[in-house]
């Protein structure tokens, strides 16, 4: 991974934004792309910015920052924000950290440091984002390092099983295979069949169409996934082949 982050800024306040670039600039990990005090104008941009990073506040006019962070496909979040009230709801958006103004520069520094290792999939297991999902239990928070492998329920399609780590299974209702990708780190997973998503972490061995993986079934049998056409292109270029 390049040394530099490239991070994109948006504050609606010039004052805090302009004491949050001087930060940035400080700190060699970062290279602020641009910085916005605007979310119309950050959104219109988006589309042709390359970023690794986002930090942005959470008040704002015409949208606020956990909107913004929706449509950011995933990307890493760091949210600079005077108020409390919103740190669970930024949690369920994988924020990286949630930071409290006014910024002090270490802070602002130990939060990019969590945002380097999460690009590079080192960041300790007791500090990665989660994800509130809806089970058949209610509602359930799963540290998105746990999410090993989905399939298709075999009871209901609109429902899906997902393995963790721990060999345990929860079954998640109501949700579909493109909203998954949406919340989970792309570069980490990938959809193999209409009816199956794996971590790429969960490949052992691979042919041209199937997938050997080090995740066993409730039988205690390792799993095997079909690799379909539709999918392969994709998954071979995750995995660099």
């Amino acid at each position: 991974m390049n040394t530099k982050l490239k991070c994109l800024l948006l504050d609606d306040e010039i004052p805090g934004l302009t004491y949050l670039k001087m930060l940035c600039e400080q700190l060699p990990e970062l290279d602020v792309v641009k910085a916005f005090n605007s979310p119309e104008a950050f959104l219109k941009e988006l589309p042709n910015l390359e970023f690794d990073l986002c930090i942005l506040d959470i008040e704002m006019p015409e949208m606020n920052g956990l909107q913004i962070a929706n449509l950011l496909n995933g990307k890493p979040v760091i949210f600079a924000t005077a108020y409390k009230d919103y740190a669970a709801e930024a949690f369920d958006l994988n924020a990286i950290d949630y930071i409290r103004k006014p910024i002090k520069l270490d802070r602002l520094k130990q939060a990019v440091q969590k945002a380097m290792q999460y690009i590079a999939g080192t960041l300790p297991s007791n500090e990665k984002p989660f994800l509130q999902l809806n089970t058949d239990r209610g509602k359930s928070i799963i540290f998105i390092d746990q999410l090993y492998y989905f399939k298709t329920s075999e009871i209901d399609s609109r429902d899906k099983l997902a393995y963790l780590l721990n060999g345990s299974t929860v079954l998640l209702k109501n949700i579909t295979f493109e909203k998954l990708m949406e919340m989970l780190p792309d570069q980490y997973y990938c959809r193999v069949n209409k009816r199956e998503l794996i971590a790429l972490r969960a490949v052992q061995v691979f042919s041209f169409d199937e997938i050997k993986t080090n995740i066993k079934d409730e039988n205690g049998k390792l799993i095997s996934v079909t690799l379909s056409e539709t999918y392969r292109q994709e998954f071979l270029k995750r995995v660099n082949f």
